[in-house]
């Protein structure tokens, strides 16, 4: 498995008749499979449809990574004590 390109996970807006519609999109690995297949992985689907090769493993570590780095930059969306900041969880 060759790692391609790792996603954050954020809303896609779209327009609509009346206004803008915002879809979640959950971050995702972009990964090139030993069988040659390109395949967008999250931590929800972690095998490859055309071999059945699961790489749950190495996208959990990679997302992980990706948390921590985000983590890093904004500590306060990761605070496990709001009780008397008045963020709400």
């Amino acid at each position: 498995m060759k790692v391609i390109e790792c996603a954050k996970g954020g809303y896609e807006v779209q327009d609509a008749p009346f206004g803008k519609v915002y879809k979640w999109c959950p971050e995702n690995v972009v990964v090139e499979c030993e069988c040659g297949e390109r395949l967008t992985l999250t931590s929800l689907e972690t095998t490859c449809g055309c071999c059945r090769a699961d790489y749950r493993l190495p996208v959990q570590e990679e997302l992980d990574v990706h948390q921590l780095e985000d983590e890093a930059r904004h500590p306060w969306r990761y605070a496990r004590d709001r009780e008397d900041t008045g963020i709400p969880y």
